[in-house]
Order: C-alpha cells, then sequence, then structure tokens
C-alpha cells in the first residue's frame, strides 16, 4: 500500500478496530491471567470471590503459596540453570560463527549455513525424539562395548541444555551476524595501522560495536531457554523444569498457584525486555 495516498474514514475506522482487536488478543490473556492469581478461590479460574495475596505467601495445610512451593521453586531454579548454560553457550558459538559466516567465500558455506538452519525449520518434537534416540543410542554403544557410563548421554540436566542449545544458537548466530554486516571493516584497518594486534582489534572494536546485538540475543536466548516445552519434554530426566511442570499440573488438576507463578514470570520477562532496550539504546 502507498502511505503518501489519502485514506479515507473508512479505512481509518477499520484500521483503529483492527489494532484495538489485535492487542486485546494478544493481552487480554496475559490480563486475565495476572488478575486470577490474586483471587480468593481454590481454583485457577473465575468466578472472583475476592483479593487476596495468599497464592503468594500462604503456607497453610490448604493452601500454599509460591514462595513456599518447594516443588515449583525447585523446577525454576532447574530452568534459571539450564538458561543461564544454554545463553552461554550460545552466545559464545553463534558468535563465532557469526565471525565465520561473514567471512569471505569459502567452501561449503552454502551448505553449512543451510545446516545452520535446519534446527529451525525441525519441529521442537522431532528434534527432542532425535537427540534422546542418539543419545540413547550413543550411550548403549559405550556401555555395551566399553563399560562406559556417560552421564551426558542420559536425559537430564545437561542433555536438556545440548537439546536447547542447538537450535538456540543458531538464532543468536542469525541475530549478531545481522549486526555485523553494519560493522565497517575499516575501523579494524585503521587499529591495525596503528599498532593493535588482531585479538585487541577485536576485543576493543568489533566486540564493542556488537555488544548491542550480543546483549539483545543473550536475552531472547535465555528467554526461549526459560520457557522451551517441546525439546525438553523428551530429554528430562527427574529435574523436571517449569513449563514440564506447570504442564503437569495443569494436565492432572492445579490450584491459583499457578496463575501466580505466570503472574511472575509475565513481570520478570517484561523487566527484562525493558532492561535489554535500556542497555541496548545505552549502547548504541
Amino acid at each position: 500500500m502507498i502511505r503518501t495516498l489519502p485514506k479515507s474514514r473508512t479505512y481509518d475506522r477499520f484500521f483503529k478496530f483492527y489494532v484495538i482487536l489485535y492487542f486485546t488478543f494478544l493481552f487480554a490473556p496475559l490480563l486475565v491471567t495476572c488478575v486470577l492469581a490474586f483471587n480468593d478461590s481454590q481454583f485457577p479460574s473465575l468466578p472472583w470471590k475476592g483479593f487476596t495475596v495468599q497464592w503468594f505467601t500462604a503456607n497453610l495445610p490448604e493452601r500454599v503459596g509460591i514462595f513456599h512451593d518447594q516443588i515449583n521453586l525447585d523446577s525454576i531454579w532447574v530452568s534459571f540453570r539450564v538458561a543461564f548454560f544454554v545463553t552461554i553457550l550460545s552466545l559464545a558459538i553463534g558468535t563465532c560463527a557469526a565471525f565465520l559466516f561473514e567471512q569471505e567465500d569459502f567452501r561449503f558455506k552454502s551448505l553449512l549455513y543451510f545446516l545452520m538452519l535446519a534446527p529451525l525449520v525441525i519441529p521442537g518434537v522431532i528434534l527432542g525424539i532425535s537427540i534422546l534416540l542418539l543419545s540413547n543410542t550413543l550411550g548403549i554403544y559405550f556401555e555395551t562395548h566399553w563399560n562406559l557410563d556417560f552421564e551426558l548421554l542420559r536425559p537430564g540436566f545437561w542433555l536438556v541444555v545440548l537439546g536447547q542449545f542447538s537450535f538456540i544458537a543458531t538464532l543468536v548466530t542469525l541475530v549478531v551476524s545481522a549486526r555485523l554486516r553494519k560493522f565497517d571493516r575499516t575501523l579494524e584497518e585503521a587499529a591495525l595501522n596503528l599498532g593493535a594486534n588482531r585479538l585487541e582489534v577485536i576485543w576493543h572494536i568489533t566486540l564493542k560495536f556488537l555488544r548491542p546485538a550480543i546483549i539483545g540475543a543473550g536475552a531472547v536466548a535465555f528467554l526461549m531457554s526459560f520457557e522451551n516445552f517441546n525439546t525438553t519434554l523428551f530429554l528430562v530426566g527427574h529435574e523436571a523444569t517449569l513449563p514440564i511442570n506447570l504442564y503437569l499440573q495443569v494436565r492432572d488438576g492445579s490450584t491459583p498457584v499457578i496463575n501466580a507463578i505466570s503472574f511472575l514470570l509475565i513481570v520478570g520477562t517484561s523487566l527484562i525486555a525493558l532492561a535489554n532496550l535500556y542497555f541496548s539504546k545505552k549502547s548504541e
């Protein structure tokens, strides 16, 4: 559509209606969840029976708040640990991959780039099943032939980390590569001419230029890892992550503590997004 063309009053009305409808559809479920986190009811749904903060703070036989719910607190801690290691690995490997693919043409570059994008195309369920079958096959082989037992190859914490890392690193690579394409290579040449070595140029000039993209990619990687369900479901062991634990609670029936958890996650992710926006602008 040509923006300079005059718009009719009917168009303006439909456009405003569309915007309102879109954001209502987007945020209404979140708003309802946040409100029900303070509902004085034994069920995580309407009707409204009064305001309470007990689903956050209570420690009673008939009502346990999230701050005293050890199972949910443990799952939050597991998700945080998984997201931390996935973020660190994804930033390290993804940034290096971005440097690799921004080099001049080299042999098999297009093939490697296609393979890097493959985990984003493959459904998370298929990716999780594939990683589980591969790890089980390798684990049985090493145990049968060499009598070796690798914890990394069993469903558990580190297999979840590797499973999430397999596709989140690709997103980091794409984000950092987009920023790296805007980089002025003459800045590196000037620094080299002034006596800096290659490592100093990368550390003080290139990575400093990439800092907003790295911070943004790190925030996205952390949030994607924290909320991942499809891939994690097939790789998790006895330490359940928060999405897996919430799924089990919803399936078997839960109290409004699940709304309290959702409220804290919404507030937390919003703060991370605002902090990411602030530091990105500051870096710019």
